[in-house]
């Protein structure tokens, strides 16, 4: 038996992890015993924040796209021909048609990206209160100022940076 999860064709919908768009998860029920666990908690909240600000990204640039869309053929004749992509079929359609399902579908990416951006500063909020509470300061390997010029040639600690002139 085969099961459908989801519609193969995703709309501006967020195919991100369930946890990213609830404000939370399941593993905040019980609290990390050891360090080791505190660690991978951070690190999994810092890797939804990561996912979360990349999908932003990527709506917005679609949201510009649909934006130099309407900007271009709303001026011109709403019964001029036009062509849009419809599931990876080319369909041909009147200006008329188009405009306004291209506005729908702008508007629909711009309330993805607020419920988006407003579960970014929940998982914000989220990190810095578990940072307070485990009292997690993020610190460099080398032990030097946040300035990436100022590092010492032995501190690389194993990692080859160029050609070995031999």
């Amino acid at each position: 038996m085969h099961r459908i999860f989801g519609p193969s064709h995703r709309s501006a919908s967020c195919n991100l992890k369930p946890s990213i768009m609830a404000g939370v998860s399941g593993s905040e029920q019980k609290e990390p015993i050891n360090e080791q666990e505190v660690a991978a908690k951070y690190g999994s909240v810092r890797t939804e924040m990561n996912q979360i600000y990349s999908k932003i990204t990527e709506l917005e640039m679609e949201a510009s796209e649909h934006t130099l869309v309407i900007d271009a053929i709303q001026l011109l004749d709403p019964a001029r021909r036009c062509y849009r992509m419809i599931g990876g079929v080319l369909v041909e359609r009147t200006i008329n048609e188009v405009l306004p399902a291209v506005r729908q579908n702008k508007e629909g990416i711009e309330v993805v990206i607020a419920r988006l951006n407003e579960a970014l500063e929940r998982k914000k909020k989220e990190l810095t209160d578990f940072e307070s509470k485990y009292k997690i300061r993020i610190r460099k390997n080398d032990g030097e100022s946040v300035d990436g010029d100022s590092k010492k040639e032995g501190s690389a600690q194993g990692v080859l940076v160029g050609p070995a002139n031999a």
